[in-house]
């Protein structure tokens, strides 16, 4: 049966608008342990987290032009870790005062069949990939440094290959919506990476 128009809705995290700020940039695979050196002595956890994440991108099609999106991700390294369930708003770029990109960011653990659900409301899925790398915490700040590994076989994770030479280095903090006081923290922090990595405020667009 087909299912029925959808009309797209604003969406907020519950009762407090949570927003994400978020520069980024990419260093090349023989600078990567330079940049973990220097992250080790700037962040709250000397090691670094490490994560190998599977995650799914879907597409729901409505009555507007572009399609609603929602990220579906799992653990493959964590047993028993639960689904995350990621919807990422439109950028905001116009404030040149505002040192980084912001979104509307709304995330949550889910029941492993997630997929099964999304499926069944009428979305579907556009294209998935793993993620494999580190993550380094400075206060409220988060530091990801991962590859990012094409799958060969559809559905199947164990047939990869890694997209680029380089890693993609993202910080990025989840605040209420007004606290754009953080993207001044994170500039200060972003500037302590140079030269190894220019971090910045990418607009999504311009990457289409």
């Amino acid at each position: 049966m087909e299912a029925p128009p959808v009309t797209m809705m604003p969406v907020t995290g519950g009762t407090i608008n949570m927003m994400e700020y978020l520069l980024q940039g990419s260093v090349l695979d023989h600078s990567l342990e330079s940049l973990i050196h220097r992250l080790r002595g700037l962040c709250d956890n000397m090691e670094p987290e490490t994560f190998l994440d599977h995650e799914m991108v879907f597409l729901l099609k409505g009555q507007q032009a572009s399609p609603f999106v929602l990220r579906a991700r799992r653990s493959m390294d964590k047993a028993g870790a639960p689904w995350h369930l990621r919807y990422l708003g439109q950028p905001e770029m116009g404030d040149k005062n505002r040192h980084a990109l912001v979104r509307n960011c709304v995330d949550i653990a889910t029941s492993e069949n997630l997929t099964d659900f999304l499926m069944e409301m009428g979305f579907r899925m556009d294209h998935e990939f793993v993620a494999k790398g580190h993550l380094f915490r400075k206060g409220i700040m988060k530091i990801m440094v991962y590859k990012i590994f094409r799958i060969l076989v559809p559905g199947n994770t164990d047939s990869t290959e890694a997209l680029s030479l380089s890693y993609l280095v993202e910080l990025s903090v989840v605040a209420p919506a007004g606290q754009d006081m953080v993207s001044d923290d994170m500039r200060n922090f972003a500037e302590q990476l140079k030269p190894l990595v220019h971090l910045e405020k990418i607009d999504p667009k311009r990457l289409m």
